[in-house]
Parts: C-alpha cells; structure tokens; sequence
C-alpha cells in the first residue's frame, strides 16, 4: 500500500541535486515523481555547472544530459528555506561531495547564520561509476553539512525489506559502470522507500511543530 502524507498542508520537498551524465538526474525524477505520489509538494532543482563548456561537449553524456535538463530551474536558498523536507544528490568525487553541489551548499550561509536552516528533515542520494567507489563516505560527507545545519537526517536504513536488495542504509545509490547500467527497478524502488520515509517524518515533525506553537 503507497504511504501518503496526512497533514493539514503538503509537505514541501526540494529535490536538489547536481548531475554530469544524468545518472543523479534520473533518480531526481524518480523522487520527484514518487514524492507527489506520497502527497507531497516537490521542487526538482539543480545546481549551477561549474565546469567549462569545453568540457561538457568533450563528454556526449555529459553533453546530451545538459541539453536535456536545460529547462531545469537552478536551487536558490529560497528553495531551501521554502522547504520542509531537502534531499541532496551528487555523484561521488574522489569519494566526497561534487564541487558543484558543494558551492550551492556553502551559499545557504546566509539562511543558516539566521537559523533558517535547522529543524528540517534531510537526505542523501550518490552514484558512481564502479561498485565501493564511495558512495557511503560521499553521503556521510554530505550529512556532516547538516549535522552544522542543525537539520534533522533522515536516511533509509533497512526500514523496508527491499532494502535489503540495494544494501544502502545511508540513501539511495546506483552504480552505473560509465552509463553502462542505466538506473533500474532495484535503485528506482530504493529512491521510493527513501522519499516516502523522508516526508512521513517531515509531516510528523511539522505536525508535532505545528501543536507545540498552538
């Protein structure tokens, strides 16, 4: 039976991610599409290339996934701040956090030295090119950022028995070998378990906010 969000408002849900070749940009959707399944208000927003243009067009993947998500509107920190509920997604880089997700992070200084940042749910997707190639060690990376948030992490665990199929308990993550395994049933349901895990405790802790300010 599909979870649903049972509060007096949706919650809201910024999917933020960053993507080269489109593997982070399939799974985006996925939880984009899922999390107004589950009830939920969604943004999906990317982070702004850093890398030349020289660069991209050297890469057809790189190049084609740049075409395609043109229309893609670019985060904000208003988008976060609009936000119950963010989940950040990257490749991995030398096991740790891609630079451009990384830039994005480090302008919401402003949201958090007002505390604007705090009290809201967060989680993490990854991929990367060959299996134990990081994937965990980028996510604990990006969670270090919302222990300083003062954010509320919500990662999978093994709360449903598919996980055990996919075996990440920290967030979603696929291997795609170079483009050559495309993001599968085995990720897609991970990606789902991960989004309605996020906003059902999203909606409980605005629910529990909510009657504390009554």
């Amino acid at each position: 039976m599909k979870w649903r969000a049972r509060v007096a408002t949706p919650v809201k849900v910024a999917v933020v991610y960053y993507s080269s070749t489109g593997t982070i940009a399939e799974i985006a959707q996925e939880l984009r599409d899922a999390g107004i399944k589950a009830g939920a208000e969604v943004r999906l927003l990317k982070v702004a290339e850093l890398a030349p243009r020289a660069a991209i067009d050297a890469n057809p993947a790189w190049a084609a996934n740049h075409a395609a998500t043109a229309g893609i509107p670019e985060a904000t920190p208003e988008d976060i701040e609009w936000a119950d509920a963010v989940l950040f997604g990257t490749p991995t880089r030398f096991g740790n956090v891609s630079s451009q997700l990384k830039q994005f992070i480090d302008t919401l200084g402003g949201l958090w030295a007002e505390g604007k940042l705090a009290d809201k749910v967060y989680s993490g997707f990854v991929s990367s090119a060959t299996a134990h190639a990081g994937q965990e060690s980028t996510l604990l990376a990006l969670y270090n950022s919302i222990h300083h948030f003062g954010g509320i992490t919500v990662s999978p665990g093994f709360t449903d028995p598919a996980k055990f199929t996919d075996g990440n308990p920290y967030g979603t993550s696929h291997v795609d070998a170079q483009g050559g395994n495309p993001v599968d049933d085995t990720t897609r349901t991970a990606a789902r378990i991960q989004i309605e895990r996020v906003i059902k405790m999203a909606a409980a802790f605005k629910s529990a906010t909510v009657k504390d300010a009554a």
